[in-house]
């Protein structure tokens, strides 16, 4: 130490709080280096050889394996190349570790069963490519064939964009979706909405309006639902005139009763909350607002039309889960 002081180690176990047992293991692997021995062959060290130990401690609690410890004290490393290394390899671990929390959370809410669990920790593990091969199957079998730009736009809304380094919650929304995505049941019910949908589009011609009759139905009757109009009753006629006369105008048919069991068929495969299920996780997956709730208004929809549908054709709304 150029004349300075020498500590033993026991000098140095109580400086800095590690065992002599610890120190004399960096020592004897030349991490931290004895300046002297005393006349009984002691080790003795100065207070750079403190100060090297110091380190030594804060990248071990960093979490750097001894090897690459070694290389910084000595300066074959410098400590901004490992922090840097070492900082992204601590991105993967959170990432893997995020997951892992995923799946367990989700095991321990869900009570699933161990071939549900491994199902989960194999979506939650998939690549970025894996995951959007997932979703475009998915896609795929819900457009699939539909000859209309206009799905483009909806297919892209669809789609979920799991980030590079997603909370928990994504996490989990992304295996629930996941799993949701592969139920044939849900897929089927997608699908006839997607039809539905084509085929007023292809009915409607250019000239209709093109606003969604699900849309419509659910602004078209808040203001009943706000004012708590009984969906049965004389004040809620005007709104359900409404809601027929546009789908009419968008099918390009008579607004009849057979119109209405029309829209009815059309409301009740729109009424699944496997769809708004569908919706509130793409929205925790892409950090988008949640979305909105049609199920009251589409349940206020379905019991109006019910009503005033001649009873031999009307039919019980149906919410499949």
């Amino acid at each position: 130490m150029n004349g300075g002081t020498l500590h033993s180690i026991g000098d140095l176990a109580r400086r800095t709080g590690l065992t002599v047992k610890t120190i004399r293991f960096y020592s004897d692997r030349g991490i931290v280096t004895p300046t002297d021995r005393s006349p009984a062959g002691h080790r003795l060290y100065d207070v750079e050889a403190a100060a090297r130990l110091d380190l030594v401690c804060t990248l071990r609690d960093l979490g750097l394996d001894l090897a690459t410890i070694r290389k910084v004290v000595d300066r074959e490393l410098s400590l901004t190349e490992v922090a840097a290394t070492h900082a992204e390899a601590l991105v993967t671990q959170i990432s893997v570790l995020r997951l892992r929390r995923a799946v367990l959370t989700a095991v321990a809410e869900r009570g699933a069963t161990p071939e549900e669990m491994d199902l989960m920790h194999k979506l939650a593990k998939l690549s970025g490519d894996e995951r959007r091969r997932l979703v475009d199957d998915f896609l795929d079998a819900v457009f699939g064939g539909l000859a209309d730009p206009h799905f483009a736009g909806i297919r892209r809304s669809m789609t979920p964009e799991l980030p590079d380094d997603p909370g928990t919650e994504q996490v989990r929304a992304w295996v629930e979706l996941a799993e949701l995505s592969r139920d044939p049941g849900f897929r089927a019910a997608v699908r006839r909405t997607a039809e539905d949908h084509a085929a007023e589009r292809a009915a409607g011609g250019a000239a209709v309006p093109r606003r969604d009759p699900v849309a419509a139905v659910r602004d078209g009757v808040r203001p009943a639902l706000d004012a708590g109009v009984a969906p049965a009753s004389s004040q809620a006629a005007p709104i359900v005139a409404a809601l027929t006369a546009h789908y009419a105008r968008v099918v390009g048919l008579p607004d009849d009763d057979g119109l209405r069991r029309r829209l009815l068929t059309r409301l009740e495969t729109a009424n699944d909350p496997r769809r708004q299920r569908y919706l509130e996780l793409l929205a925790v997956v892409n950090g988008w607002p949640a979305p909105e709730d049609p199920a009251p208004a589409l349940d206020w929809s379905i019991q109006a039309l019910c009503s005033r549908i001649p009873p031999t054709a009307a039919r019980t709304s149906d919410r499949s889960g």
